[in-house]
């Protein structure tokens, strides 16, 4: 046990399928992973349990790893307890490990960098077992010139080219440490760019990957990414890609 009073941080890592959640942040009459979570925990504390998450994903967004923090007053070990949370979850969410955390332990603050990849599946229909999670584009792209210019991104920038309107950050500098495309021919051709940062912008990768694939368009060269980077304009850069392509792979601490 950890903390006081029979109090013990617990840290879970969670794998959920986003198409038919409102996301991760609890909503008033919206079906939402926190909700899930937060619920089953509470019916084992027998108490309201409330849980952070690493990063607040949107409608739609899957993940493989994302990393969630809680505080439970439950003696149970962290193997029953995982079983425990899964046997009151919905199938499309799962706690893959529970983890005992030192006191004041917190996923979103302590995080030191995420790792999202947004897939696209190029050509041919991808088929039923990976439409749900893929981005369907059915004409041909330039994948080494989105590749080239998935590149440039990696550093210290300002993002405002590439973030929602309507956000409340403080600064939209953000610096991605990894911005790379890897091209696998399949068949399904699936092409993933992986963004590895030590924070996102609301729809960063999502608006990176819209315009990478106006690059794979030859709407615009590679190079011309470092002007829509500069111009600090969300109207230069690319459409937001759908939600049902991107997933948050991992939180490293």
């Amino acid at each position: 046990m950890s903390g006081e009073a029979g109090r013990r941080t617990i840290r879970l890592t969670l794998a959920y399928e986003g198409t038919d959640f409102a996301g991760w942040q609890r909503q008033p009459g919206e079906r939402t992973v926190q909700a899930a979570v937060e619920d089953a925990l509470a019916t084992i504390d027998e108490r309201p349990v409330g849980v952070v998450a690493a990063g607040r994903t949107d409608a739609g967004v899957h993940a493989l790893a994302q990393v969630a923090s809680a505080t439970v007053v439950n003696r149970l070990p962290p193997e029953v307890l995982r079983r425990a949370i899964n046997v009151r979850l919905p199938p499309d969410v799962r706690v893959t490990a529970v983890t005992e955390a030192p006191p004041g332990f917190n996923a979103r603050h302590d995080a030191r960098a995420k790792v999202y990849r947004y897939t696209i599946a190029v050509g041919d229909d991808p088929g039923p077992f990976v439409r749900r999670v893929v981005w369907h584009i059915p004409y041909r792209l330039d994948v080494p010139a989105m590749a080239r210019a998935a590149a440039l991104l990696v550093g210290e920038h300002d993002f405002s080219s590439f973030q929602a309107t309507g956000g409340d950050v403080k600064t939209s500098i953000r610096r991605l440490l990894v911005s790379q495309l890897a091209d696998d021919p399949g068949p399904p051709r699936l092409v993933r760019y992986t963004a590895t940062g030590t924070g996102f912008l609301r729809h960063m990768v999502r608006n990176i990957v819209g315009t990478l694939v106006d690059v794979g368009r030859h709407r615009w060269a590679a190079e011309d990414i470092l002007g829509i980077l500069a111009s600090k304009s969300r109207q230069r850069a690319g459409a937001t890609a759908p939600p049902e392509g991107l997933v948050l792979a991992k939180v490293i601490y």
